[in-house]
């Protein structure tokens, strides 16, 4: 320690001045790792220290990298260090200069590189970007005391600062060459084809999907005019986009191209392409942006997918089948009427309203319809009228172009055109709003429509068959229903008879149907008896064959020895008719009471809103709405009170 006391301090008699110099001169022409080697070895020689490092800082894992480390007159390679437990922690932790003039081995004993080198003295300063983020520290350290000299540490800053810079430009020159990396991977990677040109609309990038499109390489046409590209009409539209694009802000130039291009590849076949251009300023130079991709492909795709939206409708319909609910069962006058209406229909393009409350099987009336007319090999497409959402169903009806409306991200077909030869059947035609009425009225007389978003008209061929169960009379009267689309719907009309006006049919679809149940749920079930043919009949079905299904299946779910369950299968109503003899006493008929008068309750209140609101379920000002529930919900209850609409 006395031997080390003794020495001549470095700084002692230090000429900042001539410091100064030397440092430049020895740094002026370097940058990069060169700049850094020449800072530290500069610094250590100016300041006549026996060390000088200059390091980055990995946040991370709080470690500092050297980036040159100069130390008894040679180079200190691949130098890393953790700073816990070291003075570069203390100036990394306060982000400021840190000098220890003396005794740094007795305040860091536990430091190995400090007891190894012999330091006593140590002045380091953090490196900050100007966002004052720590980008690594410079520092000096020396076997001899290093006082506190005034002039040392404003040297000292004047080259931390010129450090910070150069490291902060090489952060920035990297992240550079990052982004660059990115972009070019992006612009290389991306499926569609990306054309780059100049102001003259000269070819000086080419991805290489445009390349495949093309059938040429980008080095091959560099330079060459777009035009030779795309045909003369399709240039000729280039040149009136960018007219368009022009006096916008450069934040708004650019566009898609109205109606596509025509591509022309080299010796290859021309093919449609959709197509967007943008336009940009570089230094004084503008630049385009041609993006394109073939639709053959797409069109082929959509193609494949109407062929299999019918084959899948005409699955559908043969599962229907397998399943025993697409059958008309009965032998009923009323439903002989019915079914020689349909006969006599079917056979042209004639235009059907069927007319018949919720559950009658007006959709099964309308796929027999179909199935004996000369459509039948084409698809039948069904429209629930009530299920769509009232923002959807134009979308729904027409289809939609790509960017139409928010989250259209690709273009769609609507029912109409995948019907197209076929049929469309309108379910709830009376829940439709009066603004899309307009437009079916529109392809029943004309057979066209337009897409959402599209300037073109589409011709289409489709029979249309409605149904709905309300009074449509009524709607026209109250307004919510055009007139003229009433009578262009009201071609031929089929009222379907509700099911407790049709005596024995009654019977026949609960035998069919308990059968059907039966093979499924793998029960053996006895034929009906009398006294549950009698409480069949004599149930009023305010949900109809719908209903009765939905009964008999719980009837068998919950048989006995074979015998249906009508006991827990049937509405209170339909057992309150059979055991009327029984007499109710004590808490059983007070219990009843209470039941019935809230049911009455019920009952009157949905009444009351359906009255309200013309009878309509669903949609804006439905009873559904003014009585706070889901329009399923109401459905559910109404046949379950038997609440009817009047006629």
């Amino acid at each position: 320690m006395a031997d080390r006391d003794d020495r001549i301090s470095p700084l002692g008699e230090l000429d900042a001045e001539t410091a100064l110099r030397t440092i430049l001169e020895g740094t002026a022409d370097e940058t990069g790792e060169r700049f850094f080697a020449a800072l530290v070895e500069n610094l250590a020689k100016a300041l006549n220290t026996h060390g000088a490092w200059i390091t980055e800082y990995i946040q991370e894992c709080r470690r500092l990298r050297a980036l040159a480390f100069w130390m008894d007159g040679q180079w200190i390679r691949d130098y890393e260090v953790d700073i816990a437990g070291s003075p570069c922690e203390k100036v990394i932790d306060t982000a400021d200069i840190v000098h220890f003039p003396d005794n740094l081995l007795e305040l860091y004993p536990d430091d190995p590189d400090i007891a190894s080198t012999g330091a006593v003295s140590y002045l380091g300063m953090p490196l900050k970007d100007i966002d004052g983020k720590i980008l690594g520290h410079l520092a000096v350290i020396d076997r001899r005391p290093i006082p506190e000299e005034p002039k040392v540490q404003a040297l000292f800053r004047i080259f931390a600062a010129r450090a910070a810079a150069e490291l902060q430009r090489q952060s920035v020159e990297k992240q550079v060459r990052e982004r660059e990396e990115k972009l070019r991977r992006l612009f290389d990677s991306a499926m569609d084809a990306i054309i780059e040109l100049d102001q003259n609309l000269q070819v000086t990038r080419m991805n290489p999907a445009a390349e495949l499109a093309f059938q040429c390489t980008a080095l091959g046409v560099i330079g060459e005019s777009f035009s030779r590209f795309v045909s003369d009409q399709s240039y000729r539209k280039i040149l009136r986009v960018i007219d368009e694009l022009a006096p916008r802000p450069p934040e708004r130039r650019s566009s898609w191209v109205p109606g596509g291009l025509h591509a022309l590849p080299a010796g290859g076949k021309e093919f449609p392409a959709e197509a967007t251009l943008s336009c940009y300023d570089v230094g004084r130079q503008t630049f385009h942006t041609v993006i394109l991709r073939n639709i053959n492909e797409r069109l082929e795709a959509d193609r494949k997918i109407h062929s299999l939206t019918a084959e899948t409708e005409y699955l559908r319909e043969a599962l229907n089948k397998l399943g025993g609910f697409d059958q008309i069962i009965g032998q009923s006058g009323a439903l002989k009427r019915v079914l020689e209406d349909v006969e006599q229909v079917a056979v042209g393009d004639t235009t059907v309203l069927i007319l018949g409350e919720t559950g009658t099987g007006k959709e099964l009336i309308a796929r027999a319809i179909h199935g004996a007319s000369q459509r039948r090999d084409k698809p039948l497409i069904t429209i629930n009228c009530a299920a769509i959402p009232a923002a959807l169903m134009e979308s729904e009806f027409f289809g939609h172009e790509r960017g139409a409306f928010t989250g259209a991200t690709q273009k769609r077909e609507g029912r109409f055109a995948l019907a197209d030869g076929g049929t469309v059947f309108l379910d709830e035609i009376g829940e439709l709003s009066i603004d899309l009425q307009a437009k079916l009225l529109r392809i029943l007389q004309e057979g066209e429509f337009q897409p959402v978003g599209s300037s073109h008209t589409r011709k289409v061929n489709v029979r249309v068959i409605a149904a709905t169960n309300r009074d449509l009379n009524q709607a026209v009267r109250s307004g919510s229903f055009r007139e003229d689309l009433y009578y262009r719907l009201n071609v031929f009309p089929i009222e379907i008879p509700p099911l407790r006006e049709r005596g024995e049919d009654t019977v026949l679809l609960a035998s069919a149907f308990a059968s059907k149940f039966s093979q499924r749920l793998g029960r053996k079930i006895e034929p009906l008896s009398q006294e549950c043919k009698k409480r069949l009949k004599t149930y009023a079905w305010p949900g109809n064959v719908r209903e009765l299904q939905n009964v008999i299946e719980r009837a068998v779910i919950t048989s006995r020895d074979g015998r249906l369950n009508l006991d827990r299968a049937l509405p209170d109503g339909g057992a309150e008719k059979t055991a009327a003899a029984e007499p109710l006493t004590g808490e059983s008929a007070v219990r009843v009471l209470h039941v019935r008068e809230l049911e009455e309750l019920e009952r009157q209140n949905i009444l009351r809103a359906m009255e309200k609101s013309g009878w309509r379920v669903a949609g804006k000002d439905g009873a559904a709405q003014l009585l706070g529930i889901k329009p399923s919900t109401l459905n559910s209850r109404t046949k379950a009170l038997g609440i009817l609409r009047p006629r």
